[in-house]
């Protein structure tokens, strides 16, 4: 397996529309980018660091991420240290 770190760089994605999206597409938005950068192996990261990528708030992503470690079943997520942030650790089930 190769371990996977997200760098800090982002790319901002805006919303066209101007529409707030729900939580559950927030949900699956998160999913979808956990789950492309998780397919060759492990990944560890900060949720500030991802947070333009995907276009959430490092809090909302904290809040979500304790969701998707309970329900979700493609991915095995974990809480995995805390210093100053918590980092996840995400990989394919």
């Amino acid at each position: 397996m190769t371990d996977q770190v997200v760098s800090m760089s982002a790319t901002s994605q805006s919303s066209t529309d101007g529409e707030q999206p729900t939580t559950a597409s927030k949900e699956q938005r998160l999913q979808q980018y956990l789950a492309e950068k998780a397919t060759d192996g492990e990944l560890y990261f900060k949720s500030k660091f991802i947070a333009d990528e995907v276009g959430l708030s490092a809090k909302e992503i904290g809040a979500l991420m304790v969701k998707l470690s309970k329900s979700c079943t493609n991915l095995e997520i974990e809480k995995w240290s805390y210093t100053s942030a918590t980092t996840w650790r995400v990989e394919p089930a």
